[in-house]
């Protein structure tokens, strides 16, 4: 069993993954000021017990990073993983300054496409594997090297995002993009392994300007696409596709099985559609107001 929780953060992303293993991972963090003290208080409960803790950050746009500063100071990150990258910023935050601190530090791994490390997707003689995979990037492709270039200038850092699944042997895969936009994924998309996904969290918090093209999603496929909480104007909604947007439900938890997920949100007022999924009458009150369960037919 595992959980996986996108967080209701405000325009921003994080997500933690509770392993069935020994490992924990943060994706991302955007510590809303006042959330602050409850956000970390609870990503300190739920390691409990764990040996392994990453940080896997996308790109240090700073609605993934804000509040890194706080929260390593609190866990003691030992463990960063980004794409190897010279970014630089005009206005030094200190969460930016943190960044770079550990991006350049001892602690950290250079992530990139099919990449192996032990505990993260390799098992180890007396710990297992996360199932964590990186699918992109290519640190050769030229429109990756030019990506990272405007990162160094200090121009952009979206398309600079690695593109990772999570997978529980026998249940749920999903998947994040951070924030790649459409134009550079349109040019890298035939370079990409793509795979099947139980969950998509939709790029760039589910932005227009992040959305997955068609051809994409035929091959990834997604039984649920997770719509983040940028304002509702610019947002794409998946039609076709079976979705739950953060604005309505806030904090989502996954919480994850073989063949199946049950799927809790904070929200007790949550009505939008939810005939996807299988209604098994379960009360998990520590985890969120239970909505359905996704079944993983074939796994």
């Amino acid at each position: 069993m595992s959980i996986i929780k996108t967080l209701s953060v405000g325009n921003g992303d994080m997500f933690y993954i509770k392993h069935g293993s020994d490992n924990f991972t943060i994706i991302d963090c955007n510590i809303i000021d006042d959330l602050q003290k409850q956000i970390v208080e609870e990503i300190i409960n739920e390691k409990k017990g764990k040996t392994i803790t990453r940080f896997i950050s996308t790109h240090p746009d700073d609605d993934h990073i804000h509040g890194l500063k706080y929260l390593d100071e609190k866990i003691d990150i030992l463990n960063f993983y980004c794409v190897e990258n010279e970014a630089i910023k005009k206005e030094l935050t200190d969460d930016f300054k943190h960044y770079c601190k550990l991006r350049d530090g001892e602690y950290h791994y250079y992530v990139y496409k099919n990449c192996e490390r032990k505990w993260m997707n390799i098992s180890g003689d007396n710990r297992g594997s996360s199932g964590i995979n990186f699918l992109w990037p290519i640190t050769s492709n030229k429109s990756y090297i030019d990506e990272l270039g405007k990162a160094k200038r200090g121009e952009s850092y979206n398309n600079i995002s690695p593109i990772l699944t999570y997978s529980l042997s026998g249940g749920i895969t999903a998947m994040w993009m951070g924030d790649i936009e459409n134009d550079f994924r349109e040019k890298v998309k035939d370079e990409i392994d793509w795979v099947e996904v139980d969950v998509l969290f939709a790029p760039h918090h589910g932005r227009e300007s992040g959305k997955v093209p068609s051809d994409v999603l035929e091959k990834i496929n997604p039984k649920i696409v997770v719509i983040g909480e940028a304002p509702s104007e610019h947002l794409n909604y998946y039609n076709g596709y079976n979705t739950l947007t953060q604005n309505s439900t806030g904090n989502i938890t996954f919480k994850n099985e073989q063949s199946k997920t049950e799927i809790y949100v904070e929200n007790s007022n949550y009505k939008y559609d939810k005939s996807f999924l299988k209604n098994e009458g379960i009360c998990d009150c520590e985890l969120g107001v239970y909505i359905g369960t996704l079944i993983l037919e074939g796994k």
